[in-house]
Order: structure tokens, then C-alpha cells, then sequence
């Protein structure tokens, strides 16, 4: 495996130029890393080159990548030793076969997304043994291409590997992301850590995204509330019938900390106000799958993706 040195030292991919793809670009070039930031749209990744990436909010800076591309593929010159994935989970087939076109053994191929399997849909094109799945803890949202609105940093992130024999390049790499600022741990419970924040947005994105409401007017709205309780309180009951651990107190942890989100838009909004396909189905298409799965109904869930899933359709979308 590459030592620590080898991995801050080589070329990084971040494929997504969104606001998180960005975020984590400005950060790892800010630690000395050579990134590649690559997007399928030109006028996405072509500010990040000149004059830089600007974060603002809750961490402020400006920084350049090292280069840019859109097209995964063109990548390959570049034989980066960590290709991080932040795009939406949907287009992770896609983008998984490309990287397969060009993959080396020792790449690292990470999954810095949201949703529940998203590392396992990597895995079924690449197998086990290059993939890494993080839990990403900021918030942000995308002003213009290249300048991010950071509206919350509230690390440590998380990182584990999927076949054990690539765990010390995953805690190396935790150490390199942590030198960038983005403090990350290397963890073995990655999977109850991936369903906690999964419930979360599993009650706030498709809300927000049907009712155009930020995360603060929805938990202020009397009636939209409940809604969200309820959907947490059965999320909360399929993971505890899989078996995933979210802790005791998980209830109490999850309302205090979504309370504490304020104005934000989440990205679920955002891609509906934009005509965008949405995350729906690695987010409540999840819980929907794993309830059928242990025998526990589903409604609240069920009926949230067919509202989303609707505003998908519409035309123009």
C-alpha cells in the first residue's frame, strides 16, 4: 500500500464540480495536493482553474486546482492515486465504468457522496478492493460555478475502506484530508455512520424539495414538522429492523441536530428548482428497499419519492 507520503505527494481526482466537489478540491490543493477537478460541464470546472475555487461562510478561501478536464476518461494521464466520486449517486454506473476503462491496481476510488450503498454500486463495476466510502459532514451550496457558499463545517468526516487489505491507504488518506483541513477519521463502523446522516436527509431533502421551504422554514412550519417526524420515526424503525446501530438516543440527537441546520437549501431543492434528477432513490428509495426488506411499511417514505419522482417528470425537468 502507498505510504502517507505517497499519497498526499501524487495527483487527486475530484470528479463533480458542485459545491461539494469544490469544497473538497479547494481544501486538498490548499494542502499541497495536485488536483484534477473534472466535470462534464465546461463552465463548471473552468473558474476552479482561474481564478481559483472561492469558499465562503463557514470556512473562507481561495484556491486554484492544478488542472481541469470533463471527461472521466481524460483523467488517465494524469494516473491519479485517489479519485474521489461527489457527483449525484445516479450517475455512478456510468462514471464507475469509465474509471474501470483506465483503472490501475493501488488507485484508490472514493465515494464522498450521500445516500445508503453508494460505495456498493461502485464496487459492483470496480469490486471491493479500490473502494473507500466517506460521510461528509458540511453543508454548502453552489453561488455561481466555482465560488461556494459553505453554510456549515461540522467535521470530524468519516472513512473506511471495503476490503481490509486497503485499510492503512485509507487511514492514510483520512491523515491527508485532515492536513487539508477537512479533518477526517478513519472509522470501522462506517455503515450505522452513513444511515445516521441517511435518515436525516431522508427527512429534510424531500420535504424541502416538494414544499420549496429551507430546512429552517420547514421544522418552523407547524404542520410540516410532523411530517418530518414522522418520516424520521420510521426511518429510525427500518435501520433498527436491519440491525444497523444508530444509538439510543438517536431520536433526540437527530431533531436537536437538524434544528440546527438554519436557511439552508438542501441539494434535493436545489436540483428540483433546477430540473435536475435527484438523489431520491439512494436516499428514501433506500429506506423504502431495506423496509420491504424486513417486513416493515413504508408509507411516509413511499409517498415522499412518488412526490419527488413527480417533480422529476415534469416537463422541462
Amino acid at each position: 500500500m502507498k505510504s502517507k507520503a505517497t499519497l498526499e505527494a501524487n495527483t487527486i481526482a475530484v470528479i463533480g464540480a458542485g459545491p461539494v466537489g469544490c469544497t473538497l478540491a479547494a481544501f486538498l490543493a490548499r494542502g499541497g495536493a495536485k488536483v484534477i477537478l473534472c466535470d462534464i460541464n465546461p463552465d463548471l470546472v473552468n473558474p476552479a482553474l482561474d481564478p481559483g475555487i472561492t469558499i465562503e461562510g463557514a470556512e473562507n478561501l481561495r484556491q486554484p486546482v492544478s488542472a481541469i478536464c470533463t471527461r472521466v476518461d481524460e483523467l488517465a494521464p494524469y494516473r491519479p492515486s485517489v479519485i474521489f466520486l461527489t457527483v449525484k449517486a445516479s450517475a455512478i454506473p456510468l462514471i464507475a465504468s469509465a474509471i474501470e476503462s483506465f483503472y490501475q491496481k493501488g488507485q484508490l476510488v472514493v465515494s464522498w457522496q450521500n445516500g445508503i450503498d453508494t460505495e456498493a454500486e461502485i464496487a459492483r463495476v470496480l469490486g471491493r478492493m479500490p473502494v473507500l466510502r466517506a460521510v461528509v459532514n458540511y453543508g454548502c451550496g453552489l453561488i455561481q460555478p466555482g465560488r461556494v457558499r459553505l453554510v456549515f463545517h461540522h467535521p470530524p468526516h468519516y472513512l473506511q475502506e471495503l476490503a481490509p487489505e486497503t485499510r492503512p491507504a485509507a487511514r492514510a488518506l483520512a491523515e491527508t484530508l485532515t492536513r487539508s483541513g477537512l479533518t477526517t477519521e478513519h472509522t470501522d463502523q462506517i455503515v450505522p455512520l452513513v444511515w445516521r446522516k441517511a435518515v436525516m436527509n431522508a427527512c429534510m431533502n424531500p420535504v424541502c424539495a416538494v414544499t420549496g421551504q429551507t430546512m429552517q422554514q420547514a421544522l418552523e412550519d407547524p404542520i410540516i414538522v410532523q411530517l418530518i417526524d414522522s418520516l424520521l420515526k420510521e426511518c429510525i424503525r427500518v435501520a433498527r429492523a436491519n440491525e444497523i446501530a444508530l444509538g439510543w438516543d438517536y431520536y433526540a440527537f437527530a431533531r436537536d441536530y437538524m434544528e440546527k441546520a438554519g436557511p439552508h437549501k438542501p441539494s434535493m431543492l436545489m436540483d428540483v428548482e433546477q430540473g435536475r434528477r435527484t438523489e431520491i432513490d439512494f436516499i428514501n428509495g433506500k429506506f423504502i428497499e431495506y423496509g420491504r426488506q424486513a417486513g416493515i411499511e413504508t408509507p411516509f417514505n413511499t409517498t415522499i419519492r412518488a412526490l419527488v419522482k413527480a417533480l422529476e417528470s415534469r416537463p422541462g425537468s
